[in-house]
């Protein structure tokens, strides 16, 4: 049997990134992507490769001048299409970025956008429980840190509210999914909680 595209992107991104903590991220947006596939009958695989990928480049390129040709997701894309990558997974990742120039059309490109920000932001959220678990992190718990501006100061709130009216659900179904979505990797990502 031939390996999944999500066990191709794991090992780039294994290869790309050292970080443990943007690795988890990248299994945290993964897990999310996977996760509305499936809701929404597409393909998981596929999908959940995308989310590995997203910030392949980040930390070796970072681009924090937000460059629209150089860093990333400039550089990530360009090796994962000389690697025979799919021009769809190579649009989702560029239009995950909002300088990259490239508009989210696809069902793909819309959901990558509404969990990036939002996956990250849940993780937080579940780190300063004082069980540090996942699976003590709910919809108001999420949205009351929120509106807290110095929580998790780099999210921006915005691109999570953008992200759910782009893909026409209410922010709190969106947030409720990403919770499911990441309470089924609560080990890997490091959120089973301490007891």
């Amino acid at each position: 049997m031939s390996e999944t595209l999500a066990a191709r992107a794991q090992g780039i991104l294994h290869d790309w990134i050292q970080s443990e903590s943007l690795r988890k991220h990248c299994y945290a947006v993964a897990d999310s992507m996977k996760h509305f596939a499936r809701l929404r009958g597409e393909d998981a695989d596929l999908w959940e490769a995308v989310g590995l990928l997203h910030d392949m480049d980040y930390e070796r390129h970072p681009n924090v001048e937000r460059s629209v040709t150089e860093g990333h997701p400039f550089v990530g894309v360009a090796w994962l299409r000389e690697h025979g990558w799919s021009e769809g997974v190579c649009r989702a990742i560029l239009s995950h970025a909002d300088y990259s120039g490239v508009s989210r059309e696809t069902l793909l490109e819309k959901t990558l956008y509404a969990v990036d920000e939002l996956s990250s932001f849940i993780v937080a959220v579940a780190l300063v429980r004082p069980t540090k678990s996942i699976h003590d992190v709910d919809i108001r718990a999420v949205k009351k840190k929120m509106k807290d501006k110095a929580f998790a100061r780099a999210v921006n709130r915005d691109d999570i509210i953008r992200g759910a009216e782009k893909l026409e659900m209410p922010l709190d179904d969106v947030i409720a999914q990403v919770i499911t979505a990441l309470k089924g990797d609560a080990e890997r990502l490091g959120l089973v909680g301490v007891s």
